[in-house]
């Protein structure tokens, strides 16, 4: 026997019955972001290595430890796997020059890659779901990113989220701050950790986030980027806070939030829960106003957000806020392999009406047993056992039963319905139609 082949650790097949809660959160997801007026754009898995170094900032912990990164053999170009969304975007719109026309509202969703230990809900290969505004400035473009996301948390039935918003002001602003903690950090070498010794001149904002509970006194006295704000600056991050709470969406400011990537300024913005244990971030993201720029289109503002799908699927089974997988409307036990040639006609009818209807399968053996076939029709979840005896077929007509107790519509007790009258009983058949209920 051959050597089994599996997939690649961290790398994770997604099947049925859990790839259905997948298409349910996708849908929620497009429903919402339609009423927003935000449309669709996709962007390649492979991008060249230096869209995210400059991008995202060569000595982030994605450009220096976690990114797949390799030489293309046939030209010897340096490309990697996206680690995030936000760069192949504005890289897209850069190209395309989608900003011509005035602003774009666009969301994307789609795997990334990072090479790190994987752990509950963190995969070297992960979904992510974002969003991004192009070409709006105003505080109300990070309000209403923000507010989006809230609705989805409640169309969701989602609980235990909370919202963390900062500000890292201007890249003036943030330069000065840099320099005063570089200064105090300096002062105090002796207390920092490894990690912070390797930050304190590339990326001194970043020791802020420090888990290290030995260095968290330490950071709490390190000076504030507050301090260093400007005017504009601090209207902007008032007026968003402003917005926020004319709309009743609660939000606790957070001075350490500084989100892990070079191109934020201004808002930052992190949806939070204490539901799954360290992995807590579930939504995060901020404006990026200098972005598209650094990669080499005209100056315009950027805002956006994404969403881990691992993380926010973790979270909705936490909180038995998952549906069922859809059951079909009816499951077709044929007793008798000479009967398909008047069976799949009468199916594809059916299914071509709108109705969702299962076929027994059959084996190398047979179709099996009628109590078999009506056991799997059973445990399909469908409502309808749709019976295609040979006395039924030979008088033209077929047996519905009703597998369910209480099923709204016409069909409460078994019946024969004709079967040249396939298009008139398949609204029968998908009459009060089933909703997805929470699992428990």
């Amino acid at each position: 026997m051959a050597e089994k082949i599996v997939a690649v650790k961290g790398m994770n097949d997604i099947v049925a019955p859990e790839s259905a809660h997948w298409e349910w959160l996708e849908a929620q997801v497009r429903a919402l972001f339609a009423r927003y007026g935000y449309r669709n754009i996709r962007t390649p898995i492979v991008e060249p290595l230096a869209l995210f170094v400059r991008g995202l900032g060569e000595v982030t912990d994605i450009v220096e430890k976690e990114m797949y990164a390799f030489e293309d053999r046939l030209n010897g170009e340096q490309l990697a796997l996206r680690p995030e969304g936000t760069a192949g975007v504005v890289r897209a719109a850069v190209e395309h020059a989608l900003l011509y026309d005035g602003p774009k509202r666009v969301y994307y969703m789609g795997p990334m890659f990072r090479h790190e230990r994987p752990q509950r809900g963190r995969y070297r290969q992960f979904h992510q779901i974002g969003v991004e505004a192009l070409g709006l400035a105003g505080p109300e473009a990070d309000a209403e990113l923000i507010t989006m996301a809230a609705d989805l948390w409640q169309a969701l039935g989602v609980q235990d989220v909370t919202l963390e918003i900062n500000t890292l002001g201007q890249p003036a602003e943030r330069q000065a701050h840099r320099q005063a903690l570089i200064a105090y950090f300096e002062r105090h070498r002796d207390r920092l950790d490894d990690d912070a010794q390797r930050r304190l001149y590339t990326n001194p904002l970043r020791i802020l986030d420090t888990k290290n509970p030995q260095m968290q006194a330490l950071v709490e006295a390190a000076p504030k980027l507050i301090d260093h704000l400007g005017a504009a600056s601090r209207a902007h991050f008032e007026a968003v806070c402003a917005l926020l709470q004319a709309q009743g969406i609660a939000y606790r400011v957070n001075p350490r939030l500084v989100r892990g990537l070079d191109y934020y300024h201004h808002t930052v913005f992190e949806f939070v829960t204490t539901s799954l244990g360290a992995q807590g971030t579930v939504c995060a993201g901020g404006r990026y106003d200098g972005l598209i720029a650094e990669l080499g289109g005209k100056p315009a503002p950027g805002v956006g957000w994404a969403m881990g799908v691992e993380r926010v699927l973790e979270l909705l089974k936490a909180q038995q806020r998952l549906p069922q997988p859809p059951a079909p409307d009816a499951y077709a036990v044929v007793p008798d392999a000479s009967a398909w040639p008047t069976v799949l006609p009468v199916l594809r009818a059916l299914r071509a009406a709108g109705v969702q209807v299962w076929m027994h399968a059959s084996t190398t053996d047979g179709l099996g047993s009628m109590k078999s076939q009506f056991k799997k029709a059973d445990a399909s979840g469908a409502r309808y056992a749709l019976i295609f005896g040979a006395d039924e077929l030979a008088a033209g007509v077929v047996a519905v039963k009703p597998l369910r107790e209480g099923l709204p519509g016409p069909i409460t007790a078994q019946t024969t319905l004709p079967l040249a009258q396939v298009a008139q009983w398949a609204s029968q058949l998908r009459c009060g139609a089933a909703s997805t209920i929470p699992v428990h």
